[in-house]
Order: C-alpha cells, then sequence, then structure tokens
C-alpha cells in the first residue's frame, strides 16, 4: 500500500472529527448566547455594580488567551474544587464562557441600536420594563445581531482547534494522529484545512440566509 492509499484510508477518521468539532461549536456558542444576553442587558441597563462586574468577566475572557483558560479550568480550576469534567465538556465551557463575552458586545451594539423611544412607548401603554425588552427591543436585536452571529461562528469554529491541548478527538486532533500514523503532514494537514473552509462556508451560509430572511428593511443600511 502507498503513502498516499495508506492516508485515503484515514480519511474517514479525520471527517468524524467534524461531529466534535460541530458539537464544540454548537455548545460554545449556545452556552455563549445564554450568557451573552443578559450581559448585554446588564452593561446597557444594569447599575454600576452589576456593570463593574460583567466588565470583569468580559476582560478575562477577551483578554486572557483561549490556551491559558483551557489549562486554567482543566488543570486548575476544577481540580481545586473537586470536579472532574472531561475535556470535551470542559472545552466547551471555555468556549461558552468566551463567546458569551463576544456575543455580549454583539447584542450590546444592537440593543444600542435601537430607538430608545421604543421602550419608553412599549411602558407607556402598560408594558413592565421587562416585558418591553423580552418583546420589544431583543426581538429586532436579534435579528440585527445575526451577522455579527455568524462572524463568531467562524471564530469559535477556529477556536475549536485549540481544544486538541485537551485531547478533544476533534478535527486537528485526528489529524495529528493521521500524520503520526502515516509518516506524512502534508496531505493531512491540507485536508483538514478544507474541512475547517466547508464548515466555516456552510455554518455562515447559513446564517446570512437566515439573516436575509429576517432583516429588518431600512435599519442601519440593510
Amino acid at each position: 500500500m502507498t503513502s498516499y492509499s495508506f492516508f485515503f484510508s484515514y480519511i474517514p477518521f479525520i471527517v468524524e472529527g467534524a461531529l466534535w468539532t460541530i458539537c464544540l461549536v454548537g455548545g460554545g456558542l449556545g452556552l455563549g448566547f445564554l450568557i451573552g444576553v443578559p450581559a448585554a442587558l446588564s452593561q446597557v441597563y444594569g447599575g454600576r455594580k452589576l456593570k463593574c462586574m460583567v466588565e470583569f468577566y468580559l476582560r478575562f475572557f477577551r483578554e486572557v488567551p483561549l490556551l491559558v483558560q483551557l489549562f486554567l479550568f482543566y488543570w486548575g480550576l476544577f481540580p481545586s474544587i473537586g470536579l472532574k469534567l472531561d475535556p470535551l465538556r470542559t472545552s466547551i465551557l471555555v468556549l461558552g464562557l468566551r463567546s458569551g463575552a463576544y456575543q455580549s458586545q454583539i447584542f450590546r451594539s444592537a440593543i444600542e441600536s435601537i430607538e430608545k423611544g421604543q421602550l419608553l412607548a412599549a411602558m407607556s401603554i402598560g408594558m413592565s420594563r421587562s416585558q418591553a425588552l423580552l418583546y420589544v427591543i431583543l426581538p429586532q436585536a436579534f435579528r440585527i445581531s445575526i451577522p455579527g452571529w455568524a462572524n463568531e461562528y467562524a471564530v469559535i469554529l477556529k477556536d475549536s482547534a485549540i481544544c486538541f491541548s485537551l485531547g478533544v478527538m476533534e478535527i486537528l486532533t485526528r489529524t495529528r494522529y493521521v500524520t503520526i500514523a502515516t509518516g506524512m503532514a502534508l496531505l493531512p494537514y491540507l485536508f483538514a484545512g478544507i474541512l475547517f473552509i466547508l464548515l466555516t462556508n456552510f455554518g455562515t451560509g447559513i446564517l446570512n440566509m437566515i439573516y436575509k430572511k429576517f432583516r429588518i428593511p431600512g435599519l442601519i443600511g440593510v
């Protein structure tokens, strides 16, 4: 068997890693959304103490390298409190916390772009503040945020490769195993790059289609 045919026999093994990568991206984006929305609302409408707490969270997860955060949680924080999480769950948690910091800025910008009078108008017809935010402000903010969210998808997809450092069996980890088994580097890493390109274009393409369907005509130049 030639080295090339030997490599091609490992392609399904690498492709299977895409499922792990999708799991990392989906989990990270989902958790980031659940964190990012309240963080954005806190920045826009919260009190001083709450804003300071959110700012500390944002600075930590935006300024500390992802690799350091992964090691900190997996080797440091979790063992110190007696919590045992496998590499996949740890990676999703860290990616989610990091993504939440960035998503909060996406949602905050969207919220601040909405005319403030809409909140007052909603409250003037009997809505509570929370109802006005839930039914008037956030639906518009989510639609405005889709382009930024598509970009965050691409970013977290590329960041997911760093979870290789914890041994998560995603694309890069499996590619590394194939390079060791075959003694080849060019083809395995080229194939991994193509997989990332396909996943990036597939996800951003879907989000762009959603944006075109639900965009708000005449708002922020669309």
